[in-house]
């Protein structure tokens, strides 16, 4: 059974980092690419980050490009998302998505990721 569990959200003062797991089960993570977004309150899903299947390659948002860093482990069937120097917009519900090919589609949309987990909630407050 396909599934992807999001953990490691919580709440964190501005400035502060954390790292985001998200654990893929029923498939294997190394042969697609992945994508992390996240939803603010009365806001639309948007793209953060994604990785393509070599890991190889990354995408990231302009808003987090330079701070959050995306990765993979192989051996844990598992992908990361690192976020440092937090500010409160990125306060949301942070989610990871399957893709069904091997490079990354365009963040600025929702089509091209067809499964999803259910979440982990980030607040980034003082």
């Amino acid at each position: 059974q396909l599934q992807l569990v999001e953990s490691g959200g919580g709440l964190v003062q501005p400035g502060g980092s954390l790292r985001l797991s998200c654990a893929a089960s029923g498939f294997t993570l190394r042969y697609i690419a992945i994508g992390w977004f996240r939803q603010a309150p009365g806001k639309e899903r948007e793209g953060v980050s994604c990785l393509n299947s070599s890991g190889g390659r990354t995408n990231y948002a302009d808003s987090v490009n330079g701070r959050f860093t995306i990765s993979r482990d192989n051996a844990k069937n598992t992908v990361y998302l690192q976020m440092n120097s937090l500010k409160p917009e990125a306060t949301a519900v942070y989610y990871c998505a399957r893709t069904y090919s091997a490079s990354c589609p365009s963040l600025q949309t929702l089509t091209g990721f067809d499964s999803w987990g259910q979440g982990t909630q980030v607040t980034v407050s003082s």
